[in-house]
């Protein structure tokens, strides 16, 4: 008899059991090949769906039944026969997400247990295990146990977070394996199945060329002068120089302007070549980052043919069609993939490309997540070289954890670790905190041995900060900027900049910048200042929330900076000066903004005002703060680890670390607390196509290749607790076909000034 994986493809082809299980072991143990749990990851894959022996599942196939539970049965033989625990807790997670490792949890794995009492009131395809281990023998599959497996249970998770990453690579591996195979089952056609086309290979050194190629037609156009020109030469110099050093984490600590994103480029791409590594992976902050540094990677690729399309991949919270269910949410549902899931899986992304540029949230988030789409990538993390541009951002309550995953990844997965930022956080006083849940602790080496002469030669501004108890208002304000042709004025909430731009209002040359702004209208925005600053005589006044101070290329001869973080007021005097073609210094104005009321409407969260008011201790105790010196920056984050240790201000999640629970692990670790929307918005310039994607939505649904045209009209916006935002409306915002993250702005709700604008003047909160 037959037994089948899958429903018949688009062409009536079924796609054989057997054949599954074996493509799926295969491909699996290829992903983890070189490295611990190989052999684990093939008997994985052989038994992931060894419960669709069962009749029960073959008559789902032919929709006689439905709610089973196929994957139970393989996760408890993995478990009792071949005491692997990884393979088991992976099993278990192919479709409900990883779950607990602690005995009482993987005792619950008993498919004598399930038949009484399942927590998901699913019944098994079959209990029992004889019959479908025969089955699986007949088709000639054979169980073999790895000669080491991942976990001992008595003492494999005695660094948890270490062992908890180990078991997602293997978990990220079996998952990848399994939607490759069905994809290539329900892309296929009468001739057999058809895979993806793998990414293209790095080539790190022809890629290397290609960069350092670019950097000197920069140097040759004369853009810098002077120290700044000298700075970006010596920085280059000596990322090239130490790309020759181990495989392990490193710190890149550089002033702003000194040309640190293509410098660290060149050093992963060196770093690469000399150790044969796969991939460089760009993780940054925020979305205008990405936009503008997939621009200029791109730009030097395109220029060069054997770099073809998708060498660098740009994926970030708007590259998928719905947030993943939880295990609670497939309770007594179907388990066999819906037409929307098989979609939702094809989209979701496995960093099977050379270069990669993402966001924070979505490397370090799918570092502690359950969910398979996001652990799918996870194994294309390994022989990769890693770079966390603006690496401050990193929340202190999660620092310690994830500093332990990047250490772990390093020391076993033969990935290097660059910390990249001109404020570089002290995490080097967390090594003893990090040592105790990753063997190799946190002691970064330094890229460049000697950094301090590099901020003494790009002073190129003059701070002036705020007296005590000075606050000034958005009049006052609003005055001063009128008074000044070319500013930049950085504020700390969106409402703070609305408020500023409606005391502007009817002023000459002002613009706005914040993420209310599509991707597209924010890069014409940018565009048509630096026109204008690059313009004699023009005027320009920029009024921009924090989206424009990390690694935006704009250069300002006066700059406002609301009162806030240290780092965040360096960031943003980066901005100005920046390549110091100014006769003088340089003029940022740090002032405080006059409000009622308390921390949160000044700031964007507690922990921006903790920080805030540790600048403002410093500014007391010792006068005016040189952001120059790197000095300061030490000072600065010893005294707000003191405040809040990051070691144990997240009681919570450490408590959730030593029980070993990746479902309760991913709810805590999260760099953003609320989900996010997609909404596509009918901005001007870009009408056309939004109403070409508008009538492509409402005949046709959402595609990948739609929410890839898609994501430059597209604005994120937090979630409310259940549901869209309180304001959206049927008749303002219509639901993206089957997505719940992708909806479509109706009505006339954008502005060209003030971007997304919320009836009744509500304000809503950007990712």
């Amino acid at each position: 008899m037959n037994y089948y994986a899958h429903s018949a493809n688009a062409h009536g082809v079924r796609h054989r059991l057997v054949e599954h299980l074996s493509c799926v072991s295969k491909l699996a143990h290829e992903f983890l090949q070189g490295h611990k749990g190989a052999e684990e990851a093939a008997l994985a894959g052989l038994l992931h769906d060894l419960g669709k022996y069962g009749d029960l599942f073959q008559a789902r196939l032919r929709g006689e039944a439905q709610g089973l539970d196929h994957w139970s049965q393989g996760a408890w033989i993995a478990l009792t026969e071949h005491r692997a625990i990884a393979a088991a807790l992976s099993i278990q997670g192919h479709h409900i997400g990883l779950q607990a490792a602690n005995k009482d949890a993987l005792l619950r794995m008993n498919p004598q247990s399930l038949t009484q009492n399942h927590p998901l009131r699913l019944a098994l395809s079959d209990p029992d295990l004889i019959r479908l281990n025969q089955r699986a023998g007949a088709d000639g599959l054979l169980f073999q146990t790895p000669a080491q497996t991942l976990l001992a249970h008595q003492n494999g998770m005695a660094q948890a977070i270490a062992a908890m990453l180990d078991v997602r690579m293997l978990f990220s591996c079996l998952v990848d394996a399994d939607y490759l195979d069905t994809e290539a089952h329900f892309e296929g056609d009468r001739c057999g199945k058809h895979y993806r086309r793998p990414g293209q290979t790095l080539r790190a050194q022809e890629a290397l060329n290609a960069v350092l190629a670019h950097i000197q037609r920069i140097q040759v156009q004369g853009n810098a002068i002077g120290p700044v020109a000298t700075v970006r030469e010596n920085l280059l110099a000596a990322c090239l120089t130490s790309a020759s050093e181990p495989i392990g984490h490193y710190t890149l600590t550089a002033p702003t302007g000194s040309g640190k994103t293509l410098a660290m480029l060149a050093f992963a791409l060196a770093h690469a070549a000399k150790h044969g590594l796969k991939r460089i992976i760009l993780a940054v902050p925020y979305l205008t980052i990405i936009e503008q540094t997939a621009c200029i990677y791109r730009s030097i690729f395109n220029a060069h043919p054997q770099f073809g399309e998708g060498y660098v991949l740009e994926h970030h919270s708007m590259a998928g069609v719905g947030k993943e269910p939880h295990s609670q949410d497939n309770e007594g549902k179907d388990n066999e993939p819906s037409h929307v899931e098989r979609q939702r899986r094809l989209l979701a992304q496995n960093w099977d490309a050379p270069i990669v540029i993402t966001t924070n949230v979505q490397l370090l988030e799918s570092l502690f997540s359950n969910r398979p789409g996001a652990c799918r990538k996870l194994h294309n993390l390994m022989e990769s070289v890693i770079l966390f541009d603006e690496a401050q951002s990193l929340p202190q309550s999660l620092a310690v954890p994830t500093l332990a995953a990047l250490s772990h990844l390093t020391a076993t997965y033969r990935s290097s670790v660059i910390f990249a930022t001109a404020t570089q956080p002290a995490f080097d006083t967390l090594d003893q905190a990090v040592s105790k849940h990753a063997a190799g602790g946190w002691k970064p080496g330094q890229i460049v041995k000697d950094h301090v002469p590099m901020f003494k030669a790009l002073k190129r501004v003059d701070v002036t900060w705020p007296k005590a108890g000075q606050e000034t208002d958005w009049e006052d304000l609003a005055r001063k900027i009128r008074a000044t042709d070319r500013v930049l004025c950085v504020v700390n909430l969106k409402r703070h900049a609305l408020a500023l731009i409606d005391a502007l209002t009817g002023e000459q040359g002002v613009h706005h910048l914040s993420t209310n702004l599509c991707p597209e209208h924010r890069r014409d925005k940018l565009d048509t200042v630096r026109k204008l600053l690059n313009t004699t005589g023009t005027s320009c006044r920029l009024i921009s929330t924090q989206c424009v101070e990390a690694g935006v290329d704009v250069d300002f001869p006066n700059v406002f900076r609301a009162f806030g973080p240290l780092e965040s007021i360096a960031q943003a005097a980066g901005r100005c000066n920046r390549e110091g073609r100014l006769p003088g210094m340089g003029k940022v104005v740090v002032f405080d903004p006059k409000e009622e009321g308390n921390w949160r409407r000044r700031y964007p969260s507690f922990a921006y005002y903790q920080a805030a008011e540790v600048t403002r201790t410093m500014l007391a105790v010792a006068g005016p703060i040189d952001i120059n010196d790197p000095a300061s920056f030490r000072d600065y984050y010893r005294r707000l680890y003191g405040i809040n240790n990051p070691a144990t201000q997240n009681s919570e999640l450490e408590r959730t670390i030593q029980e070993i629970d990746f479902a309760e692990m991913a709810r805590q670790y999260r760099l953003i607390e609320n989900d996010a929307i997609q909404v596509l918005v009918p901005w001007s310039k870009w009408r056309k196509l939004y109403d070409e994607l508008r009538e492509e939505e409402a005949k046709r649904g959402i595609s990948g290749e739609w929410i890839r045209r898609a994501q430059g009209l597209t604005v994120s916006v937090y979630r409310a607790k259940a549901g869209p935002p309180a304001w959206a409306i049927p008749a303002r915002l219509r639901r993206g076909g089957t997505s719940d993250e992708w909806f479509i702005l109706e009505g006339d709700f954008y502005d060209e000034t003030r971007g997304l604008n919320p009836p009744n003047g509500e304000q809503v909160f950007i990712a």
